[in-house]
């Protein structure tokens, strides 16, 4: 807890009050905490089994063997980080058309030496 505390930038009295109910925590505390440990705001607040956005994904391109594949290459990618977060109120079929999109330019790219 005291990691978590630091990390934040909170005290762990403060975290114990929020474990506690007896002080509801504000939205940057949550988006922080879910950041600390990886997950989703969403799977933090208990609405959702997705720990995080990509295992969202995952789901979504499961039945695609060449969605996955193009996943698995870009997921990493710092500049597309940001992107994978948003796709919490996507659906299935949102999240494949978006990956197909990014192997679309990614495969151009290759093919014109970029």
């Amino acid at each position: 807890m005291e990691d978590l505390a630091e990390e934040i930038g909170t005290t762990k009295s403060t975290i114990s009050r929020y474990e506690n109910n007896k002080r509801e925590p504000k939205k940057h505390f949550i988006e922080k905490t879910a950041d600390y440990f990886g997950v989703s705001t969403d799977y933090l607040l208990g609405l959702t089994n997705n720990r995080s956005n990509a295992d969202k994904i995952k789901k979504a391109i499961s039945d695609d063997p060449e969605l996955q594949e193009t996943w698995e290459q870009i997921a990493q990618r710092e500049n597309l980080q940001l992107l994978f977060k948003q796709t919490k109120d996507l659906d299935d079929k949102a999240i494949k058309q978006i990956i197909r999109i990014i192997k679309a330019i990614e495969d151009e790219e290759a093919n014109n030496g970029l």
